[in-house]
């Protein structure tokens, strides 16, 4: 166990009863928590609400919470999870991931027609992981926006790494399909 873990353990049990404690682990996770909510989410209001209502949530549970080898922050991420989940059920909608910020910077590009095959690649790419299912949108974000290891994933998730390299495959494999589709049919109209 390192420092920071066991610090993280003696900070998890003062929170139930010392205010303070509870604010330090909010500061330590609320980025991130707030991260990943919003990639599931697409908006910024909406992870804002969500975010303070993991935080409550974790406030009044923080007593029952216990050290099983798993970081709090796996913890707090499964509520997270658990309250998008119902968020998208409530709104009966697809969940949106704007992954905007993370594909090839367009404006480095000068050239008219370069620009215009990479905003185009751009938004082929984002079309195919909104089609995805929540689960392989959460896989996505926590590996490629916050760039948890498959270990840490799988504790947020609830599976095993070997699981969540699978599935990580599975998810690639099915991108690459989806988006070659894309380009059959964008390419046989063109013709």
């Amino acid at each position: 166990m390192t420092l920071r873990e066991s610090d993280e353990i003696e900070l998890v049990s003062r929170a139930a009863t010392e205010p303070e404690a509870f604010g330090e682990l909010y500061n330590r996770h609320v980025t991130r928590i707030y991260n990943y909510i919003f990639y599931r989410t697409g908006d910024y209001q909406d992870a804002e609400d969500l975010t303070a209502r993991v935080f409550q949530r974790a406030l009044r549970h923080v007593g029952n919470y216990q050290n099983q080898g798993v970081p709090y922050s796996a913890w707090l991420y499964r509520i997270a999870h658990n309250l998008v989940a119902n968020w998208h059920r409530d709104r009966r909608r697809r969940p949106v991931v704007p992954l905007e910020d993370h594909v090839p910077d367009t404006a480095a590009i000068t050239h008219p027609e370069a620009l215009a095959m990479a905003e185009e690649q751009n938004q082929m790419l984002l079309q195919v992981v909104r089609k995805l299912p929540p689960e392989r949108q959460q896989l996505l974000i926590l590996k490629f926006v916050e760039r948890l290891p498959n270990a840490e994933i799988g504790q947020i998730m609830g599976r095993t790494e070997g699981a969540i390299k699978s599935l990580y495959h599975r998810t690639l494999n099915s991108l690459r399909d989806q988006i070659k589709t894309m380009e059959d049919e964008v390419n046989g109209r063109s013709s």
